[in-house]
């Protein structure tokens, strides 16, 4: 799940400065589950607009408004709220804005900023567990991603600051190689410790990424 929030209200308010009649568009998945961009949330965007002067032409909220054709056909069916609308406002993650902008020749603008990718521990409580990194080495920590969970990202740990179980730079945050290692014990294997870890080839992860299923 991607995890985002609503942009401060003075920054929404400098973007919308020349926009006086907009478009609104939500997303039904991620945004709504972290509730940054769900029916809820558009329906109390479009009432700030309104009481800062701004007409609202219509509202969809998109079951993914990151999926590039279904945002194109919620578009065409709420075609004249869009035609009359001078801006579309996104309350999606980065990826949501990009599928509305390719549909529509109006200006968009993202009224969320996106966080992470997260991991949901109970409802309203999310964690960033992957970095997508695309070289996952999970199968051998145990299940527990070094690169995102440790806070120095570090490949061969656990590093000199590792005190009593917990990270240096929180006392609070568990350490991650020190997770590993617990894991790997209770497991009775040695996984990523029997062997140094080499440097991501970071060059090798073109940018932007592609895949298709065939």
């Amino acid at each position: 799940m991607i995890i985002s929030q609503l942009k401060p209200l003075e920054e929404l308010q400098q973007a919308l400065a020349d926009y006086g009649k907009l478009f609104l568009v939500g997303c039904a998945a991620c945004a709504t589950a972290c509730k940054s961009g769900g029916e809820e949330e558009v329906f109390q965007l479009q009432e700030w607009l309104v009481e800062g002067g701004r007409s609202v032409t219509g509202s969809v909220v998109i079951d993914e408004a990151c999926h590039i054709m279904r945002a194109g056909r919620d578009l065409r069916h709420h075609k004249q709220g869009v035609q009359d609308a001078e801006a579309l406002v996104v309350l999606s993650c980065g990826s949501g804005v990009q599928s509305i902008s390719s549909n529509s020749e109006k200006r968009v603008i993202g009224a969320l900023n996106s966080l992470f990718l997260g991991n949901v521990r109970r409802f309203g409580q999310y964690e960033e567990k992957c970095s997508l990194c695309g070289e996952c080495i999970l199968n051998e920590t145990a299940g527990i991603c070094p690169v995102t969970t440790c806070a120095k990202g570090l490949l061969n740990g656990p590093c000199g600051g590792m005190e009593h179980g917990h990270c240096e730079l929180d006392r609070e945050i568990d350490c991650a190689w020190h997770l590993i290692y617990e894991r790997l014990k209770k497991q009775q294997r040695p996984g990523v410790f029997s062997h140094r870890v080499p440097p991501k080839k970071w060059g090798q992860h073109c940018k932007p990424g592609r895949h298709r299923v065939r």
